[in-house]
């Protein structure tokens, strides 16, 4: 996703976290995926009640859990959505997927059927939307959430992930994106087309019916994507503005207000009950959510016990405050695992500009030979927090992971291929970043003074938070006009385990992957590529596959279509009176429905 989830994600601006879920204790005060001092663990001394103050300065990239896409966007739905499984808040396991709204994880012979194919899950009975009066959640609503993850209006990017993997699937998208781009249509669409592969056996059970094995389906299940949807939602287009003011909640909270880059505020939810959810213990009374706080106040509010702050919503800690954290052993601190590509930069393989230079192989090649990523590692807080990644897959992803580099740094060499590339006095490009992010502002003025000594200028492309994926990287008309040239993005898996299919599907897989169905910003394709990702989907075993990832990611490399630079880890704060603060990697946060607030800091 992009960072995040990861969009895994869109991830967010400055990740820093270990690769191993095992001892990355950078400096006494930090945990791995863990408490800090500022939280023991022991829910038993759970206190209830208060407020919870989050700071940041973006927003989610839309308020509708089938289509957000985004490890921001799956942190403002933790509150008020659920999913079949999900990634609980309990040590050690925080890349585990356990039951949330299904009754249990299904098994070979109780669920999953003798040739892999057939998952059949049952929904919790006394899980409810908070309608008037409160009703069930059923095995309909599953259906037409998934169902509502191809619309026409605005698809869900990870749709690569599993398009071809669930049976009918593409051919239902097929037909759903001729429909008209009004409520009445897409909703007549939902209502009447069936979709095989997703069939609700009675109220509570939902059948899934794939088109070959995947033993990474049920992890693929923790995708907000997943989500059940209401009957409601057919009143409104898919992720928009209206939507984002009448949503309904299945979880512990409800939406009491949200206005967009500003504020979200959370309060109780009275349909929910604690007895459905094993994963959300729901300890304060209300989370608000401030979107307009600049990185630094976030982290000097959080240090110095302002009353309204508690914890970070996107905001991380300045990677230029990491070292003196780490080295006084700040116990608020917390470094935990990421498997991401967090930040990258994406080369727009479709940009006019220069006369179509960036779609000349020769041009990305020289461009990746004068990246210097040690000099960017640097600047986003050092090699300590930040492990060196010059291929596709992270080392923590299983499957196909080979340590390589096709473009180690060398400018004479950029020169050379940009000479031969028809380009001897250089070029000048186009790069899009986030300006109020630390990190990316960094990567932008680090790769700006890298390139230079290649002959080559680069102009910057600033861009709020909350527009840099939205407005810019999830609209191929804006690649395509040349607003940019180079992106700083950010990359997480999309799961957790075997997930490398993540990280090809939704990014390297030709006009399936091209944006708003997919991910792949810089518009990249070639048809042996798009071949390998097919095999790597479709391999009968996971060592088959494995194999398949490794060359695919070679051919990929080769073809230069992004320059990765770091699988970070990722470096989280929060105010000493927020305890049982646990990481949990696929929000890039501590889970806010978990954390409690101390007896004699309530917040306000």
């Amino acid at each position: 996703m992009p960072l995040r989830k990861w969009p895994v994600t869109a991830v967010a601006a400055v990740a820093t976290s270990c690769l191993a879920v095992a001892a990355c204790n950078s400096g006494g005060g930090t945990t791995t995926g863990g408490t800090g001092a500022g939280g023991t663990g022991n829910t038993a001394n759970a206190v209830r009640g208060g407020t919870l103050n989050m700071l940041g300065s973006g927003d989610v990239d839309y308020m509708d859990p089938n289509i957000s896409y985004y490890s921001i966007g799956y942190l403002g739905l933790r509150p008020w959505s659920r999913q079949l499984f999900t990634y609980p808040a309990v040590e050690g396991q925080t890349t585990k997927s356990v039951p949330d709204l299904a009754q249990s994880l299904p098994t070979q012979g109780d669920g999953i059927s003798a040739d892999g194919k057939t998952y059949t899950i049952k929904i919790r009975s006394g899980a409810k939307w908070n309608t008037s009066p409160a009703r069930q959640v059923t095995a309909a609503d599953m259906v037409r959430g998934v169902k509502r993850t191809c619309n026409p209006v605005q698809p869900f990017g990870g749709l690569p992930d599993y398009l071809d993997l669930i049976q009918g699937l593409s051919t239902f998208c097929d037909g759903f994106a001729k429909v008209g781009k009004t409520p009445a249509a897409i909703a007549s669409y939902l209502e009447n087309t069936p979709l095989p592969g997703v069939v609700a056996k009675d109220d509570l059970t939902v059948v899934f019916t794939l088109n070959h094995p995947a033993s990474f389906f049920t992890d693929m299940l923790t995708l907000p994507a997943f989500s059940p949807a209401p009957k409601e939602y057919d009143t409104y287009l898919p992720a928009s503005p209206e939507l984002a003011q009448h949503t309904l909640s299945d979880g512990p909270y409800q939406i009491q207000s949200y206005s967009p880059t500003k504020n979200i505020t959370f309060v109780r939810n009275a349909a929910w009950d604690a007895a459905s959810d094993p994963v959300r213990k729901a300890y304060v009374d209300k989370i608000v959510i401030n979107e307009t706080v600049t990185q630094d106040s976030t982290q000097q509010q959080l240090q110095t016990g302002t009353p309204s702050a508690d914890m970070e919503w996107d905001n991380f800690p300045p990677p230029s405050q990491l070292p003196g954290l780490i080295a006084k052993k700040d116990p608020n601190l917390t470094i935990g695992p990421s498997a991401s590509s967090n930040p990258y930069i994406v080369f727009n393989t479709v940009s006019p500009n220069n006369n179509k230079a960036m779609a000349n192989l020769k041009v990305r090649q020289a461009l990746s030979y004068a990246l210097n990523r040690t000099n960017i590692i640097q600047v986003l807080g050092g090699p300590n927090l930040n492990d060196t990644l010059s291929h596709v897959l992270p080392s923590n992803i299983v499957g196909g992971e080979q340590n390589f580099d096709l473009y180690p740094y060398d400018p004479n060499k950029a020169k050379q291929m940009l000479s031969e590339a028809g380009f001897p006095n250089g070029l000048t490009l186009k790069m899009l970043y986030r300006n109020s992010s630390e990190g990316s502002s960094k990567t932008f003025q680090t790769a700006q003074q890298d390139l230079s000594k290649a002959g080559i200028t680069v102009q910057g492309v600033p861009s709020p938070n909350a527009d840099f994926y939205t407005k810019y990287l999830q609209v191929p008309t804006v690649a395509k006009r040349g607003v940019w040239d180079m992106a700083v993005a950010g990359w997480g898996a999309d799961w957790y385990g075997n997930a490398a299919v993540s990280f090809f599907n939704p990014l390297f897989s030709g006009p399936p992957s091209f944006p708003p169905s997919g991910s792949n910003f810089g518009l990249y394709n070639d048809a042996t590529t798009n071949s390998m990702i097919t095999q790597g989907v479709t391999a009968p075993t996971t060592q088959a596959a494995a194999t398949q990832w490794a060359q695919t990611d070679r051919k990929v490399m080769g073809d230069a279509p992004f320059f990765p630079i770091t699988n970070p880890k990722q470096a989280n704060y929060h105010a000493s009176q927020v305890q049982n603060a646990i990481y949990v990697p696929a929000m890039q946060n501590y889970d806010p429905t978990n954390v409690w607030l101390t007896a004699d800091k309530q917040g306000g």
